[in-house]
C-alpha cells in the first residue's frame, strides 16, 4: 500500500497561520524519534514520486521506515518543518529556500549531499510552434514566488526576448526588465495555475513539477519552445531539514537512498528528460 498521506493546502495554510512558526518539542516528536518514523513532506510531482520509488524498494532494506506527506504548494512543507510537524522536506532549490527564510524567519537548511535533481523551466504555448513567434504585446505567464519568478526572466533574456538590468540576480521582477522589444506583457500567477492558464495567455513558463502535473502532461524536453539547460543550475531540488537535524541518521539514510545509483535509473527511466539527476 502506498504510505503516503495527501494535505489539503487550505486547510494546512490555515494551521500555519494559527501556530506560527514556531515548534515545541511535542511536534518534534510528531515527526517521529531518531529510531522511528521519518515524516518527509513533498510536491507529488517528481519529489512525491521519487521518495515513493524510495520507500517502495529501497527504505526497508536500509532500515528506514518512512512516511511521505504531500503538499501542493510552495509554502507549506516548508512551516510543517519549521513547526516539527514533518522532519524533512523534498521540494526546492537553493534560492527558493534562501528567500523564503529570509521572509519567514525559518533556519531551514538542505541537507549535505543530498541534491537530487533538477526540473527543467520550460516556455510553453497552445497557440505558437517556436519562442520568436510571439507577438508584439503577447502575454506571458510567470511564477508569482520570488525566485521562480527571476528564474522564469532569465529563461526568457537568455533566449533573446528580453534584457534585465545588471545585478539584479535571483530577485528580478518584470520592473527589471531593462529592455522588452516586443512589448511583452507578463501574467503573474501562482505557479499551480500555470498549466490552467495557457488557454488564456500566449505563452507561459511553467515549473518542471507542475508541467509533469498538466492534463495532458508537458514535457520540458518534448513540448517547451525553449528550456533551462541542466548543466551549471543552481535549481537543484534537496532534501532539507531545520538547522540542527542535518545528521539525523535517518535523514543520513534518506539522502544517501535519493543519491543512490537505483534513483538515477528511476528517475532516467520515468522521466526522458523532464527530470534530470542532479547527482
Amino acid at each position: 500500500m502506498r504510505n503516503t498521506a495527501k494535505i489539503t493546502t487550505a486547510v494546512l495554510a490555515t494551521g500555519a497561520l494559527t501556530l506560527g512558526l514556531s515548534a515545541c518539542g511535542s511536534d518534534k516528536d510528531s515527526a517521529g524519534d531518531k529510531d522511528g518514523k521519518l515524516i518527509v513532506a513533498a510536491t507529488p510531482m517528481p519529489q512525491g514520486e521519487i521518495l515513493d520509488y524510495v520507500q517502495k524498494n529501497l527504505a526497508k532494506k536500509a532500515g528506514l521506515d518512512l512516511e511521505v506527506k504531500e503538499f501542493t504548494d510552495y509554502v507549506t512543507p516548508n512551516t510543517a518543518v519549521q513547526q516539527g510537524e514533518v522532519f524533512a522536506n523534498y521540494f526546492q532549490h537553493k534560492p527558493y529556500l534562501d528567500d523564503f527564510n529570509k521572509k519567514n524567519g525559518t533556519d531551514i537548511v538542505p541537507v549535505p549531499g543530498a541534491t537530487v535533481h533538477l526540473e527543467p523551466l520550460g516556455v510553453y504555448s497552445k497557440s505558437l510552434k517556436k519562442l520568436g513567434d510571439l507577438k508584439d504585446g503577447a502575454t506571458v505567464a510567470v511564477p508569482n514566488d520570488t525566485t521562480n519568478e527571476a528564474r522564469a526572466l532569465k529563461l526568457l533574456a537568455d533566449n533573446g526576448l528580453i534584457e534585465l538590468k545588471k545585478g539584479v540576480g535571483y530577485e528580478a521582477t518584470p520592473k527589471d526588465i531593462a529592455k522588452n522589444p516586443k512589448n511583452l506583457t507578463f501574467k503573474e500567477l501562482e505557479a499551480p495555475t500555470l498549466p490552467r492558464s495557457l488557454g488564456d495567455v500566449d505563452a507561459a513558463v511553467i515549473n518542471g513539477n507542475y508541467a509533469l502535473e498538466a492534463k495532458p502532461a508537458l514535457s520540458p524536453a518534448k513540448d517547451a519552445l525553449v528550456a533551462e539547460k541542466a548543466k551549471g543550475n543552481p535549481y537543484g531540488n534537496f532534501l532539507a531539514v531545520k538547522k540542527g537535524d542535518e545528521n539525523d541518521p535517518r535523514v543520513k539514510k534518506l539522502a544517501k537512498l535519493l543519491t543512490s545509483p537505483e534513483v538515477k535509473k528511476f528517475i532516467d527511466d520515468k522521466y526522458d528528460g523532464a527530470v534530470v539527476a542532479a547527482f
